[in-house]
């Protein structure tokens, strides 16, 4: 028998774990693991807030069935459409027939594209809203939140808001399901990762849904993944607002660097050096080819500076730092502190393409950006200490 996880009278967590799947979407690392988070209304009418990836159904029935014992659930809100939480509509449907799937226009043109369902459905408007009994709910669209169907529901009785994979992050829930309920400190990270993962592109939609829910009175907020915040409201909004206007959390320096035989690390070691002895003592350092390009991204969006070095390749950028500039590009990341280095045997082109592609993101470079030829040269490693110290001497 299972019990029942209150947030609050009439407001219950009926979301599950995934301790099993390795990489998120198929390519983030899931270190922690993640939850996907649903909560039912217990009111005049039934009413359940996003779903669960179809792996958990017979789960997800069951917890459904702990609240709700025999009486038919009266409404599906779908706030965002990715499958992990709406991959359980259909067997939904065939538990409770008479359902009423309840989303946008948007939303219920993927409704029927994905699951081939387009009867007993409910089409709501930015600010409409939907009565059970004693809870009303209002519904704020937040198109590109970050798909483009995306949708918030504010109940205006409790003042919960279910906030879809707005102000979500990657870990499960080990026994708590709300802030007040756990160590919070693993999520903050993944918190970071997830954002600059999965929403980094979308920093104007989040500013403009940010305005939006900015005159709710919000008490709670029920995320699609991760803790369901209550205690810690204002440093969530506050990370959501900082990441979105690509403005970093921390003064410190992500250096980043490709190296086949050891010659570019070292040049990143000594420029490591360099911010050291200069004072800097938030240094973070990635190899491409041991760090996962999710925990790369995670602290170039945390950090301002951001220093990258490579060998030239092929008279091209070594091929994982070039993919990596290309995930930097589509997120757009503004407002960065840029150095660059780079090695090459015979011809030399690193430096010269770091270099335009800071230009291209319009971000301030820091010099010197030295370039050794074969293997470093008394020079070379003066440059390298000065880069690190004048990257230290500009944050």
């Amino acid at each position: 028998m299972l019990k029942k996880r209150p947030i609050t009278d009439s407001i219950f967590y009926i979301g599950v774990n995934d301790r099993q799947k390795h990489k998120f979407e198929n390519m983030l690392p899931l270190p922690h693991g993640v939850s996907y988070n649903s909560y039912l209304i217990e009111d005049e009418k039934i009413a359940i807030i996003d779903s669960v990836d179809s792996c958990f159904g017979d789960l997800f029935i069951d917890k459904i069935r702990s609240i709700a014992g025999t009486r038919p659930v009266d409404y599906l809100i779908i706030n965002h459409m990715e499958p992990d939480h709406s991959g359980s509509i259909r067997l939904l449907r065939s538990y409770f027939p008479h359902i009423t799937l309840v989303g946008n226009n948007k939303t219920l043109d993927m409704v029927k594209g994905y699951y081939g369902i387009c009867d007993n459905t409910l089409e709501v408007k930015d600010g409409d809203t939907l009565t059970l009994g004693r809870h009303t709910l209002q519904f704020h669209l937040t198109p590109m939140v970050h798909w483009p169907e995306t949708m918030m529901t504010f109940d205006q009785t409790d003042h919960v808001l279910f906030a879809g994979d707005g102000f979500g992050c990657f870990g499960t829930l080990d026994g708590g399901i709300t802030d007040e309920q756990m160590d919070t400190e693993k999520y903050w990270d993944e918190m970071v990762r997830y954002y600059a993962n999965i929403v980094g592109k979308y920093g104007m939609p989040v500013q403009k849904a940010l305005q939006k829910l900015s005159g709710l009175p919000i008490q709670t907020i029920c995320s699609t993944h991760g803790p369901v915040w209550h205690k810690q409201i204002a440093r969530v909004v506050d990370m959501y607002d900082k990441l979105s206007r690509y403005e970093p959390l921390h003064q410190g320096v992500v250096i980043v660097y490709g190296s086949m035989y050891g010659h570019t690390e070292q040049m990143a070691e000594t420029v490591a050096q360099g911010l050291a002895e200069a004072g800097q003592r938030h240094i973070v350092m990635h190899n491409v080819s041991t760090s996962d390009a999710s925990d790369i991204l995670r602290d170039i969006f945390k950090y301002k500076g951001l220093v990258i070095g490579c060998p030239t390749y092929s008279n091209e950028l070594y091929p994982a730092v070039d993919a990596l500039l290309k995930k930097i590009e589509t997120r757009g990341i503004k407002n960065r502190l840029f150095g660059c280095f780079g090695s090459y045997s015979w011809a030399g082109v690193a430096v010269k393409r770091l270099t335009a592609f800071a230009g291209q993101m319009h971000w301030e470079t820091v010099c010197p950006s030295p370039e050794e030829k074969q293997a470093m040269q008394p020079a070379e490693y003066e440059q390298c200490l000065q880069l690190g110290e004048q990257m230290a001497a500009r944050l």
